[in-house]
C-alpha cells in the first residue's frame, strides 16, 4: 500500500505539471480577451472532465468520451486515439480523410515509442481548403509498455503543437497508469478473498454438515433450520461479486456461523453476545472482514478452554468512524506468536488474521490496521476502525441477481441489534 500511495502522488504531480504547462500555452496562443485566470480555470475544468473516463482504462468507450475534451483543451482540428494494436478507437474533429495517410507514422510510433510528426504539405490532398496543417502522433506508455497513441491534428504553429502534444500525452498516460494501479489493487484484493475462503471453508463445511446430519433423525425440524442457515452462510461467503459489503450483512453472516457452531458444541459451551448500534449498520467494510475474526475466537479461544466461554461482537458509533470489536474470554495467545501471524496473511493458525489486517490497510490506509489485545489465559480482543465514508468503497447487494423488489425485501430483513446468550 505505501508503494501505491507513492505512485499516485508522483502521477498527480506529473499531471499537475502538465496542466500548468498547458495553461501557459493556452493563454499565450489563443490571445482572447479573457483573463489568464479564466483561461486557467477553463483548462483545468477540461482536464478534470476527461480524467474520470481514463480511470477506466483505454477502450472505445473511454476514448469516445475523452477525445472531445482533449480536442477542446488543445483548441485543435482533431484528436484521434488508437490502441496498442494501432486500431482507431475514437476520432473527434475534422480531417479524418487523412487518417489513412498517417497509419504508417502511427505504427512506427507504437513500435519505437517515439513521437512522429507529419507535415500536410507532404501529403496528397484534394481538399481545398484542408483544415490540417500539421499532425503529431504521441505514444502512450505505461511502465515501459505501449498502451496506444494520441493523434493530434492542428492548423496552428508546429512548435506549439509538439509541446502541447507532449503535455497532454503525459496527462493521459498518468490517468492510464492510475487505472492500472487500481486494477492491480483490486486483483490483489480478490486473490486475498479467495485465499481466505480456501482457508476457512473446508473444516467448517465438513463440521456443519456432520452436525446437521446427526440431527436429521432426532430433530428434523431443527436440522431443516440449520440447513437453511448453512445454505445462507455459504451463499454469502462464496459469492463472486463485490470486494465490499455492509456491516449489516457481515453481522447476519456472523449470526449464521455462530448458530451452526452453537448447534455443534452446545449453547452451554459456546455463548454469544451482540451489541450493535443501529446507526453503524450501513458502514461499508471489506467482504469477509468480520466472520473470520469470530471464527478465530471460537476455534482458538473458546473451544480450547474447559467449559467454553463467550464471544462478544460490538459495533459502536465513533464520530466519523465505526468502532467494531470481537472479544472472547478464551485461552488467549502469546503476543509474539500473534505478531508472526499478522506478518503472514495467507496462512497460520489464526484464520486470515493477517489477511484481514492487510485488506483493511489496503482499503482505508495504513492507519486502519487491526488492533489486537491478548495474553496467555486472558482471552483476545480484536478491534477494527472503519470510516463511515471512503472514496471508491461501495457495497453490492447480498444477492446481486435478485430482482429490485427482492433486494428491497432483503434489505428490510431485521439485523441482529441486541445482546443475547
Amino acid at each position: 500500500m505505501p508503494e501505491l500511495l507513492t505512485d499516485r502522488t508522483v502521477l498527480t504531480v506529473i499531471a499537475a505539471l502538465g496542466v500548468l504547462g498547458m495553461f501557459v500555452m493556452l493563454c499565450r496562443a489563443r490571445r482572447v480577451s479573457t483573463s489568464r485566470e479564466d483561461a486557467t480555470l477553463a483548462a483545468l475544468h477540461r482536464v478534470t472532465t476527461a480524467a474520470p473516463y481514463l480511470r477506466d482504462g483505454l477502450d472505445q468507450t473511454s476514448a469516445d468520451r475523452t477525445a472531445p475534451h482533449l480536442r477542446e483543451l488543445l483548441s485543435c482540428v482533431a484528436v484521434g486515439i488508437v490502441d496498442s494494436d494501432a486500431t482507431l478507437l475514437s476520432w473527434d474533429g475534422a480531417a479524418n480523410q487523412h487518417y489513412a495517410d498517417i497509419t504508417g507514422e502511427i505504427e512506427r510510433a507504437l513500435r519505437t515509442g517515439k513521437r512522429e510528426y507529419v507535415d500536410h504539405a507532404k501529403l496528397s490532398c484534394e481538399w481545398r481548403p484542408c483544415p490540417m496543417r500539421h499532425a503529431v502522433v504521441v505514444p502512450l506508455e505505461v511502465e515501459g509498455r505501449n498502451r496506444g497513441a494520441l493523434v493530434i491534428i492542428t492548423e496552428g504553429d508546429r512548435r506549439r503543437l509538439l509541446r502541447a502534444a507532449g503535455e497532454v500525452a503525459d496527462h493521459v498516460t498518468a490517468q492510464l497508469e492510475l487505472a492500472e494501479l487500481q486494477d492491480s489493487k483490486e486483483r490483489l484484493a480478490r486473490a486475498e478473498v479467495r485465499a481466505l475462503r480456501a482457508q476457512i471453508s473446508p473444516h467448517f463445511i465438513y463440521n456443519a454438515l456432520n452436525t446437521i446430519s446427526s440431527q436429521i433423525r432426532t430433530d428434523p425440524e431443527g436440522a431443516r433450520d440449520l440447513l437453511q442457515e448453512f445454505a445462507d452462510f455459504t451463499r454469502y461467503s462464496f459469492r463472486t461479486s463485490g470486494l465490499y459489503t455492509t456491516l449489516s450483512e457481515e453481522i447476519r453472516n456472523v449470526d449464521r456461523y455462530l448458530t451452526l457452531e452453537s448447534a455443534r458444541f452446545g449453547p452451554d459451551r459456546l455463548r454469544m453476545q451482540f451489541k450493535i448500534a443501529p446507526e453503524v449498520l450501513p458502514v461499508v467494510l471489506p467482504f469477509l472482514a468480520l466472520q473470520p475474526l469470530v471464527e478465530n475466537a471460537v476455534r482458538h479461544g473458546l473451544l480450547n478452554k474447559p467449559g467454553g466461554g463467550t464471544v462478544s461482537i460490538t459495533a459502536e458509533d465513533n464520530g466519523n468512524e465505526a468502532l467494531i470489536s470481537v472479544d472472547d474470554d478464551g485461552v488467549g495467545m502469546d503476543p509474539r506468536q500473534l505478531e508472526a501471524e499478522l506478518d503472514n496473511h495467507l496462512d497460520g493458525s489464526q484464520v486470515g488474521l493477517g489477511n484481514i489486517n492487510n485488506r483493511m490497510r489496503a482499503t482505508f490506509g495504513n492507519d486502519y490496521g487491526l488492533v489486537v489485545e491478548t495474553e496467555q489465559g486472558a482471552g483476545m480482543k480484536v478491534i477494527m476502525r472503519v470510516p463511515k465514508f471512503s472514496p471508491g468503497v461501495r457495497p453490492v447487494p447480498e444477492n446481486p441477481d435478485a430482482l429490485p423488489e427482492q433486494r428491497d425485501n432483503q434489505d428490510m430483513a431485521e439485523p441482529v441489534t441486541s445482546g443475547y446468550e
